[in-house]
């Protein structure tokens, strides 16, 4: 089964919506587990993590939930295939590094991956578009109780699940949201909410997750503990910290446009113009520049724009997905022109930007 004719095209992907997703872009549900008997991927011997990823493999063929899905050895795929697996958050970077005995497995929806052989034998994750904890849980607490009637978990009546990385032991359940956060930014609050949310014992990333910086005003927020309490007190802790900052990220966007519209003027006007008339842009500069033009819809400065344009080209203008769109394989100064191209293109029927609507003043 090839790759790239299973994943969804970006503009469904783009088209994809949830609760509270202005500012929620996804949210993810994520389990590790290990098979007993085995050592953990980084300790075992390459044949040990092959077996792991037959067993593994096998499993997934008699679980209803993942019937026709996408399973496959990361070595039978291109380190482009790997790319476009990580720019869509469906594998780790750390997991798209591995090869042989390592797989992934992910369903049509591309609500459902498996990571096989990561840090992990064996993590599985829900992703849902804006904000659905719940029923990310929901759906991967399921797919778990099929795996287990087929795999032999390493648990512990004392610790709960056993995993490579202590953090991980109990439940090994790691709960997190991708949230889009320019207000905060903008108005200058973000370290402040960081620190209060880290205070809180969860963590905030960037883009990609640990070790990455928050490209496009996007931060990921999730919890760093997983002994000690429940399944759901770990939901409900973040789903209520989640939702205080996008009470917090609203007031700063109404804020800004009662206080200082000039400046929020000055800011997506800028990006739009740059994005609109650029021959060269790398991709850090595109998608810091299309967070603002995302705010700008989101504000009612681009009448008629949809948000899934800019939530498209975010997704196209990464490296793999815009490689992908040429048979030729590209340089980084040849991806900068083609990136340019592509918005230039994609934006020529978008006017420029209106005066922001009154504060709290949405399309939607």
């Amino acid at each position: 089964m090839d790759l790239r004719e299973f994943l969804a095209p970006a503009a469904d992907v783009a088209r994809r919506t949830g609760p509270q997703d202005r500012i929620v872009l996804s949210s993810r549900v994520r389990l590790a587990r290990n098979l007993k008997g085995f050592a953990f991927p980084g300790w075992a011997k390459k044949q040990d993590r092959i077996q792991v990823y037959e067993k593994v493999a096998a499993a997934v063929a008699e679980v209803p939930t993942l019937s026709g899905c996408f399973c496959e050895s990361l070595d039978k795929l291109s380190a482009l295939d790997k790319q476009l697996l990580v720019e869509r958050h469906l594998i780790s970077r750390e997991h798209a590094a591995r090869s042989g005995g390592s797989g992934v497995v992910l369903n049509r929806q591309e609500t459902l991956c498996l990571m096989i052989n990561e840090e992990d034998h064996l993590r599985m994750q829900s992703l849902r578009p804006g904000l659905q904890l719940r029923q990310a849980w929901a759906e991967i607490d399921a797919l778990d109780t099929e795996l287990e009637a087929h795999l032999p978990y390493a648990f512990s009546p004392e610790l709960g699940y056993l995993t490579a990385c202590p953090t991980n032991v109990g439940t090994g359940i790691r709960v997190s949201a991708m949230l889009h956060l320019p207000g905060l930014v903008l108005s200058e609050q973000i370290n402040a909410i960081v620190q209060s949310v880290n205070k809180l014992g969860l963590a905030v990333r960037g883009l990609y997750g640990e070790g990455t910086e928050a490209l496009g005003n996007v931060f990921q927020v999730s919890n760093q503990m997983t002994l000690g309490e429940s399944e759901q007190t770990l939901l409900e802790k973040l789903d209520k910290v989640l939702r205080q900052i996008i009470e917090f990220e609203e007031n700063a966007r109404a804020t800004l446009i009662e206080k200082n519209p000039k400046m929020v003027y000055n800011h997506i006007g800028r990006a739009y113009g740059i994005l609109a008339n650029a021959h060269i842009i790398a991709s850090k500069e595109a998608m810091n520049m299309l967070s603002l033009m995302r705010l700008g819809v989101d504000l009612g400065m681009f009448p008629g724009v949809d948000r899934s344009l800019t939530d498209e080209l975010f997704l196209l203008i990464q490296p793999a997905h815009l490689q992908l769109l040429h048979q030729e394989k590209l340089q980084a100064e040849e991806r900068d022109i083609i990136r340019a191209d592509l918005i230039r293109s994609r934006l020529r029927s978008v006017s420029r930007p209106g005066p922001p609507l009154p504060a709290g003043g949405s399309t939607e």
